[in-house]
């Protein structure tokens, strides 16, 4: 189906304008985010332009964009001060091995468990985290060096041109969809501002306040291939490895988590073990070209889908361009306003929030909303994959507290006999609740306990089931266990005629087991 999107003359149009919108876009970014790590421009223009080409090529999602990210950024600042560019190469390298033995291991899967309001919070701490990096574009550089907002003339300039971007936008493609309407809006605002030589922001401004010098430019060489220049020994790894781990986990969270909202708009799937498997062959090669390394960037993704660019030549066309812009069209990509990239990241803000959040306030249970706000507010302060981890734990303390109050007894009394029928899943959350349930002192000679109702779902559980034994044994009483799992009755082998299983009965299930995901 993806190689067909490539063959369609139509198809092709569409990822090939695409490509051209959101490498526009890249530049600015990914010179913030090298200035993020404390590297040069170029080290970020050679990373997204590499890590862009190489997941767009074998990656598993066809219209998702690569590159550097603050995300990834922010991590290897530290790393860069204290041990200087080269250690970052050669723990790109290192980030992008754990990133292939992640997808050759098929860990990619383990995304499943990621819940729906850790999503939302995602997609709406992500948004808002792409706002507020857009507000550093009010600002400017005065002859101190100090950071300045825009104030009088400057600022009106600057808003009334990203209004005119975002209508060009919106209006747009109610007319036509011929051209994309971000690269339109870009094109129009920007021949604006040069035919009527209007004092606007631009990309060279930006790159002059970053760089405090007004000759800064994004023009470069191809990236050449080099080792890091690290010792090869036990220290260097000591002081690489913790920083490759991070950065590894970092960038398949964020790549998966956009693969699976991409999935959602484009009603189609990605393969997750494979991108894990194309960035990190992305990285590795970025690593020995110079560049800091990357994974998938949501705001410029959104940019590709809303720009029509579905397959796998829009994410290789928009690296190849960024490439013809380091090369050559680097005199004429500084003159873009800034502001015609900020109206196409607000309306990308814009269409990735989740409005329909709001409406489920009251709607859902209380755990899921403080969930998603969780993972926002995380997001916001420190960074993804710290936001997914704390709405994951959480997701997981709850369910386990909800189903450890769902455990319940029926009891029988059948002659000089017991039964007792548990219902609800036996774990280490309900363990105490099926344990204060017996008392062997005041229970008959013969106590059964009926498992048809009642799934064993970990070792806990298993524990739980051997010393309710040991204690009926102790009390002198004989206790008979039936529909009990075979994996149980591994466990609980040491108490021979002390368990009595009906094997016709028998479910069918296994504990803990994953042949059946």
């Amino acid at each position: 189906m993806f190689q067909n999107l490539l063959t369609r003359p139509q198809n092709l149009k569409n990822d090939l304008l695409s490509g051209l919108t959101v490498a526009l876009a890249l530049v600015p970014e990914a010179v913030a985010f090298a200035f993020v790590a404390g590297v040069e421009p170029l080290v970020g223009l050679y990373a997204a332009f590499m890590v862009g080409l190489i997941t767009a090529a074998i990656g598993g999602r066809p219209g998702m964009i690569s590159g550097a990210t603050g995300a990834l950024a922010v991590v290897m600042v530290s790393l860069v001060a204290q041990h200087g560019v080269q250690y970052l190469f050669a723990t790109v390298v290192l980030m992008g091995v754990f990133q292939i033995l992640a997808g050759a291991f098929r860990l990619g899967k383990f995304i499943r468990l990621v819940p729906h309001p850790v999503m939302l919070g995602f997609v709406n701490g992500l948004a808002i985290v792409i706002f507020l990096a857009q507000l550093k574009q009010f600002q400017y550089s005065d002859e101190m060096g100090v950071m300045q907002w825009l104030q009088g003339a400057d600022l009106w300039m600057m808003l009334g041109l990203i209004a005119l971007t975002m209508a060009i936008i919106h209006f747009l493609p109610k007319i036509t969809r011929l051209i994309p309407s971000s690269l339109a809006a870009i094109l129009t605002v920007s021949l604006l501002v040069i035919g009527l030589d209007l004092d606007a922001r631009t990309v060279q401004d930006v790159l002059a306040d970053m760089t405090g010098n007004p000759a800064a430019t994004i023009a470069g060489g191809l990236p050449v291939f080099a080792l890091p220049e690290v010792p090869f020994s036990l220290e260097t790894l000591r002081i690489i490895v913790p920083y490759a781990l991070i950065l590894a986990a970092i960038g398949l969270i964020e790549s998966l988590l956009t693969l699976t909202l991409i999935d959602e708009m484009t009603e189609t799937r990605g393969r997750g073990n494979k991108e894990c498997i194309g960035q990190g062959t992305a990285n590795v090669v970025t690593g020995f070209f110079g560049g800091m390394g990357g994974c998938a960037m949501i705001g410029q993704s959104m940019i590709n889908i809303n720009s029509g660019g579905r397959g796998r030549t829009s994410g290789i066309s928009a690296a190849l361009f960024l490439l013809a812009f380091i090369l050559v069209g680097s005199s004429l990509i500084e003159q873009i306003p800034v502001a015609a990239l900020v109206g196409v990241m607000f309306i990308v803000v814009i269409g990735t929030f989740e409005w329909a959040s709001f409406r489920l306030l009251g709607k859902i249970p209380l755990s899921d909303t403080i969930v998603g706000i969780s993972v926002a507010v995380v997001t916001v302060l420190t960074d993804l994959a710290i936001a997914v981890i704390v709405g994951v734990i959480i997701s997981a303390l709850v369910f386990a507290w909800k189903h450890a109050r769902s455990m319940h007894f029926e009891i029988r009394d059948e002659f000089d006999t017991k039964i007792y029928l548990p219902n609800g899943p036996l774990f280490f959350g309900s363990v105490q609740a099926f344990r204060d349930r017996f008392n062997p002192r005041y229970d008959p000679p013969e106590v059964i306990v009926d498992f048809a109702n009642c799934r064993v779902m970990d070792h806990s559980g298993l524990e739980a089931i051997d010393a309710l034994a040991v204690r009926y044994d102790k009390a002198g009483k004989e206790l008979k266990i039936r529909h009990l799992s075979p994996e149980c009755l591994a466990l609980l082998e040491r108490a021979g005629s002390l368990v009595e299983v009906n094997v016709i009965e028998d479910p069918r299930y296994h504990v803990a087991d994953d042949r059946l995901a």
